[in-house]
C-alpha cells in the first residue's frame, strides 16, 4: 500500500527532530555552546524574515507576544543551551536524548501534581522512565567518564523545557506558529549574546561540521520542523505527534552510535525501554499536543 504524505508528516517530523542531539555533537567540539546557538537564531531569524513575504503571519497582542517570549526563554534558550553544555562537557548525543526524553513523563506530572491527584499509573509509569535513565546512565558510567555538571546541566534542560512547555500551554496555547517562532528565536538571540558575551569567548571554528550543522539547524531542524509541525495542526494530525515523540530517544542513541561509535548495549536497550513504557504509561489517553518548537 503506498504511504500517503498525511501519513508520512509525523515519523519525518520525529526523525528531523532526533537529530538535534546529534548535530549538537557533531558542532561543539568546535564552538562554545551560547555561540553557535546565537547564530543559529540569528540565521532562523533571517530565514523567518524572508519566508515572511511569502507566508501570511498573524502576530500576537502584546500581552501574548511577553507570554510567548517567556516561554521561548526556556524553551529555546534554557533547554538547548542545558543539551549544548552537557553534550560539550562530554556528553554522549544519545545520553542527553535519554534525560531529555523524559519530558513527557515530567510534564504529565507536574500538570497532574498541580491539578489533581497522580493516578497509580502515572506513579509506575514515573517509576519505569527514572529506572529506565538510571540504568542507561550507571552502563555509561562503565564505559566512559562524564563530568557531573553534564548531568546537572542535562536535566536543566529537563525542567526547562518542562516548565517551558507548562507555561505555554497555561498562557500561550494557540498562535501563529511562524510568528511565535519568531518571537521565540529573537529572544533566544539576545540571551544567547549576552551569555556569549560575558561566559564565552566567541570564536567560532568555521570547518564542514559545524558548517553543516549549522545549516541543518536553521533549515531542517528548525524551518523544517515548524513547517511539519503547522501543516498537521492545519490537517488535523497534531496529535499524532505525542505517540511519534516516544521514538525520539531511540532514534537518537541508534544515530549517535552509528555516526560516532557510541556505545549502544543490551542493558541501555533495556533501559530505553523502560524509559519509553514509563512514557507511554504516563500519556495513555493524553491527546492535548503543544505547538511547541525547541529542538
Amino acid at each position: 500500500m503506498k504511504l500517503s504524505l498525511d501519513n508520512a508528516i509525523a515519523p519525518i517530523f520525529v526523525l528531523i527532530w532526533s537529530t538535534g542531539f546529534v548535530i549538537a555533537r557533531l558542532a561543539m567540539p568546535y564552538v562554545e555552546p551560547a555561540t553557535f546557538l546565537f547564530w543559529r537564531c540569528i540565521g532562523v531569524l533571517a530565514a523567518m524574515a524572508a519566508l515572511s513575504l511569502i507566508w501570511r503571519i498573524t502576530w500576537p497582542s502584546w500581552s501574548q507576544t511577553k507570554h510567548i517570549a517567556v516561554a521561548g526563554s526556556l524553551l529555546q534558550f534554557g533547554y538547548l543551551l542545558g543539551v549544548y553544555f552537557a553534550i560539550h562537557l562530554g556528553m554522549g548525543a544519545g545520553l542527553a536524548a535519554i534525560i531529555v526524553g523524559l519530558q513527557p513523563i515530567v510534564t504529565a506530572w507536574f500538570a497532574a501534581w498541580i491539578s489533581e491527584q497522580v493516578s497509580p499509573r502515572q506513579w509506575i509509569g514515573l517509576g519505569f522512565g527514572f529506572a529506565g535513565v538510571a540504568l542507561v546512565v550507571l552502563e555509561k558510567i562503565t564505559f566512559v567518564h562524564i563530568p557531573f555538571v553534564s548531568y546537572v546541566l542535562a536535566f536543566i534542560a529537563l525542567l526547562s523545557i518542562t516548565f517551558g512547555t507548562l507555561y505555554q500551554k497555561k498562557y500561550c496555547p494557540v498562535f501563529d506558529l511562524r510568528a511565535g517562532s519568531s518571537i521565540q528565536f529573537g529572544v533566544s538571540a539576545v540571551l544567547c549574546f549576552i551569555f556569549m558575551y560575558f561566559f564565552e569567548t566567541g570564536v567560532m571554528v568555521w570547518n564542514a561540521s559545524v558548517i553543516g550543522a549549522l545549516l541543518w539547524a536553521i533549515f531542517p531542524l528548525s524551518i523544517g520542523s515548524i513547517s511539519l509541525l503547522f501543516m498537521m495542526i492545519r490537517k488535523g494530525a497534531a496529535t499524532k505527534v505525542t505517540s511519534f515523540l516516544y521514538l525520539t530517544p531511540p532514534t537518537t542513541a541508534l544515530m549517535a552510535w552509528f555516526l560516532f561509535g557510541e556505545p549502544f548495549t543490551v542493558l541501555m536497550a533495556l533501559g530505553l525501554g523502560l524509559t519509553m513504557t514509563g512514557v507511554v504509561l504516563v500519556n495513555a489517553r493524553q491527546v492535548n499536543t503543544v505547538a511547541t518548537i525547541a529542538e
